[in-house]
Formats: C-alpha cells, sequence, structure tokens
C-alpha cells in the first residue's frame, strides 16, 4: 500500500495514474486532493476503473481533501474526524481498516487552529482506541516531533516541532499499539517525505517527515518492505511531498529502502 500528499489531484493527476502503473499498490490513501468529490470522480473515475480501484473520497474543494483507493475491497466506508469534512476516510480493505488521514496544521499555541489540532488528534485516538488492531493510519501528520525528522535544528525554527501535547497525543498512540513502520523497518536512517519547494531543498536533501505509515501490531509483524519513494517527487511539476510505501506479506521490489532513489546529497 502507498500513502500520498499530491498536493493537488488536478494537477498531478497524470503523474498520479502514471505511478499507479508503475507501483501498482493494493491500497492508496491520498492527501491534500483539493477538489470537489464530484471533481474527483470526473478527474479519476475512467482510470481507476480501467486498474480495478474501488474509491471514496471526501473534499471541500480547493483545499484539504482526501481518498482511499483499493484494489482488495472497499468495505464499512466512512469519513470525517471531529465535525470536519475533508481530513479522514476510513474503510476496511481485505480485513485491516485503512485511515486516510490529512491532519490540521496549527502553531504551537493556544491559537484556535491549534486547539482544534489537539481535538482533532484527540478525536483520533478514541477512534483508535475502539477500532480493531488490524489498523493503518496513513497520511501527512503536519509535524515532525523528532530531531531525526527535519533536516537539522533550524527546521524546528519553522514550526515542524512538536508541542508537548502532540506528543502526548503520539505516546498515546504508541500506547494503544501502533507501530511506526518506516520507523521500524530503518530505525538508525534520517528518512524525509516532504521537501520545500524553494532553494533546490530536494536537491540537497533538506527535508522534513511528514507523511507516516502507523500499523496495529498484527500488521507490523507482517511488513516485510517500508519506504520512501523519493522518485516520484522528481519530474516537471512534482508534489512537495514523495509517497511513503509499505509491503505485507511480500515484498515485490525487495526490501527497498529507506528513500529510494537515495539522496545525491546525503549530508
Amino acid at each position: 500500500m502507498g500513502t500520498w500528499n499530491v498536493n493537488s489531484i488536478r494537477q498531478r493527476r497524470t503523474q498520479f495514474v502514471d505511478w499507479l502503473d508503475l507501483r501498482r499498490p493494493d491500497v492508496v490513501c491520498l492527501q491534500e486532493t483539493k477538489v470537489s468529490d464530484t471533481d474527483f470522480a470526473n478527474l479519476l473515475d475512467v482510470d481507476l476503473s480501467e486498474r480495478e480501484y474501488e474509491y471514496s473520497h471526501t473534499g471541500e474543494g480547493g483545499r484539504n481533501g482526501v481518498a482511499l483507493l483499493s484494489r482488495v475491497g472497499l468495505d464499512d466506508v466512512a469519513s470525517g474526524l471531529a465535525g470536519s469534512q475533508g481530513r479522514a476516510v476510513m474503510a476496511t480493505c481485505a480485513g485491516v481498516s485503512f485511515h486516510s488521514l490529512y491532519v490540521p496544521s496549527g502553531p504551537g499555541d493556544a491559537s484556535p487552529k491549534h486547539r482544534y489540532r489537539l481535538e482533532w488528534l484527540a478525536a483520533l485516538c478514541e477512534l483508535v482506541a475502539t477500532g480493531p488492531d488490524t489498523v493503518v493510519l496513513a497520511g501527512n501528520l503536519n509535524v515532525s516531533p523528532s530531531l531525526l525528522d527535519v533536516y537539522g535544528p533550524e527546521a524546528f525554527e519553522v514550526g515542524v516541532a512538536a508541542t508537548e501535547e502532540e506528543a502526548a497525543v503520539a505516546l498515546r498512540l504508541t500506547s494503544l499499539g501502533l507501530h511506526d513502520v518506516v520507523c521500524q523497518r530503518w530505525p538508525d536512517e534520517r528518512v524525509f517525505t516532504y521537501w520545500d519547494y524553494r532553494a533546490g531543498m530536494f536537491h540537497k536533501n533538506l527535508g522534513v517527515r511528514y507523511d507516516i505509515i502507523l500499523s496495529g501490531a498484527p500488521v507490523a509483524q507482517r511488513v516485510c518492505a517500508a519506504w520512501v519513494d523519493r522518485g516520484a517527487r522528481k519530474g516537471s511539476r512534482p508534489s512537495d511531498h514523495a509517497p511513503v510505501l509499505m509491503d505485507l506479506d511480500v515484498a515485490p521490489d525487495g526490501d527497498l529502502g529507506p528513500m529510494v532513489p537515495p539522496p545525491s546529497d546525503a549530508r
């Protein structure tokens, strides 16, 4: 399966369809599609049907927007979390409960946006606590709680560090039995999934790890590969995020990682 913040599916449609043909994931979680449900269907219904994907999308048009695509069944579909649409869609695929998540951003202070972010994350914790342990949370966390997840200490000055309250939420998710599959697979590696468009950040590999896959123990035990597809961050007008992929039971491309292809500037 794969998760990808495409930063506008309208702009990335051709690149996304080409990526589906290249990687052929059974389940895909998309974030920041920036289209309405109708526009998503108009853009991709034919392409997805030809590739035997069922899908569910929830979006507001112009911002946010998440989707869940599956070639292995799409049951018990639900959307919305903490009163918002366009940030969460859930479904059961091949016996696993998948959640495509676009976590709200918010400055680390007492602003309304930050308070809402904490409420949203608390609602997510409650959902996980009452759900099955065969679960996968995938998407854009919109924060990087660890120094290993940013290119340098200066990145924390621009708002990518977790507050103590957010770190407590992350600890609660861990206490619920969720495993960060990329960290689990590559515990000693610095892995990024997002690079700012400016100043050659991608080519210098000055990135941030915003995009995650968290899984319950029964799923984590099946992980054969977990890696970041940096190749999808290249080319003409790419998203500023790269997809994160996870193979269960069988790894068709081998145990790749942590970032493929590796950065040329490994600073």
